[in-house]
């Protein structure tokens, strides 16, 4: 599983950090960004559930 993060949608609530700190970040600039070039297995279930609650809609699953 891949994630990634639509720095034009994304308004750097943080919830993705939230649910899945191992795999986003926030940058410098507060903004939301993948960390992991692809999603551990141990944490898939953690990044759907941030996937889902992003309230812009930014991260998607390649």
């Amino acid at each position: 599983m891949r994630v990634s993060v639509d720095s034009d949608r994304c308004a750097g609530h943080g919830v993705c950090v939230a649910f899945c700190p191992e795999v986003f970040e926030l940058t410098d600039h507060g903004y939301a960004r993948a960390h992991a070039a692809a999603v551990p297995a141990a944490h898939e279930r953690a990044a759907a559930e941030a996937i889902s609650a992003c309230p812009e809609g930014a991260i998607s699953q390649e």
